[in-house]
């Protein structure tokens, strides 16, 4: 008689069981609308683009594509005019490209370099340089500022997978193009760097890292950081999703890097925060999805050794050609 009992329990909980299930299935949220892109080719299925609903403002210009979306908004920082470029990309390993001018010989517009990148369709300045104007190298670079003229600074320069420069037991703080993105580096032996295959390079000077998870690296006392000028800073949130920062001189002289900092700090959790080149090189050019011409959104009217561009996926890259 006891387990017929038993038995009759447990078949009247099992509706109630199977309708917890039920229950359970249903509630499991959905993924996000963002998901909807192609899949990444590397490994790693690509993050979703993200909306930073802490800090919207008033959108300037946005391209959205199956592999490359962004939006620039516009806003004011202690009455300056600033442009944020809220980025994704599918794969950024193989839609972040280079153009540079020619090594040692000269140094070009941003709009003339990035005509070498084929359907480019966001470009920033890169990296700082020396010439006869900016002649100042590193105490620990071997011979002269005239020996430097004309190339970028940075201990490792590398440019479409070619090594161009590599001084030994000079440690490189810059930024790499790796095979999933930009890798941000602060001090590290060259060795390690190139061991690492980058394909491309940027750098300026050895404080420019910002910050690294959330740690500000910008010494407080360095003189340069504390002058109020035009910036182009570029900060990595995750393996798809990029922030860049063009502060004009429009209603100032620009802003310090500290005030960079507490900007990023207050509104973004970043991988890492980079100055690239800045003042007179600042240049953020942009075109719409379906023309063919960039426009100068902030700069470029001076001219650099090297830019960062950003492209969509080739039809062949998608499919994993």
């Amino acid at each position: 008689m006891r387990k017929w009992l038993l038995l009759l329990c447990l078949l009247l909980l099992l509706p109630s069981a199977r309708g917890i299930a039920e229950q359970a299935e249903e509630t499991i949220p959905a993924e996000p609308m963002e998901s909807s892109a192609a899949p990444a080719t590397t490994d790693e299925a690509a993050l979703p683009p993200l909306e930073y609903a802490q800090f919207t403002h008033r959108a300037y210009r946005s391209y959205d594509s199956e592999t490359l979306k962004y939006k620039i908004e516009t806003f004011k920082i202690k009455g300056r005019r600033c442009f944020l470029v809220k980025l994704w990309m599918q794969d950024p390993g193989k839609q972040i490209k280079k153009a540079t001018a020619e090594w040692k010989r000269n140094i070009q517009l941003p709009s003339a370099m990035a005509k070498k990148v084929e359907g480019a369709a966001l470009v920033i300045n890169g990296s700082g340089y020396v010439s006869p104007t900016y002649p100042w190298i590193p105490e620990n670079y071997p011979g002269t500022g005239k020996d430097y003229y004309y190339t970028p600074l940075g201990s490792v320069t590398v440019t479409d997978g070619e090594v161009y420069r590599n001084l030994e037991g000079v440690p490189y703080y810059g930024l790499t193009l790796e095979e999933d993105g930009l890798h941000m580096y602060a001090g590290e032996e060259n060795e390690k760097v190139l061991a690492r295959s980058p394909t491309q390079t940027w750098s300026f000077y050895v404080q420019c890292p910002m910050q690294l998870d959330g740690e500000v690296l910008t010494p407080q006392d360095w003189d340069f950081a504390g002058r109020r000028a035009r910036r182009t800073v570029i900060g990595k949130v995750d393996r798809n999703n990029y922030l860049i920062l063009s502060v004009t001189n429009e209603g100032g002289d620009g802003l310090t890097l500290h005030e960079v900092n507490d900007f990023f700090l207050k509104y973004f959790e970043t991988e890492w925060v980079y100055n690239l080149d800045g003042g007179p090189s600042t240049a953020l050019l942009a075109r719409k999805a379906g023309k063919k011409k960039l426009t100068a959104i902030a700069g470029g009217a001076a001219k650099d050794a090297d830019i960062m561009a950003f492209v969509e996926l080739t039809a062949a890259e998608q499919i994993g050609e």
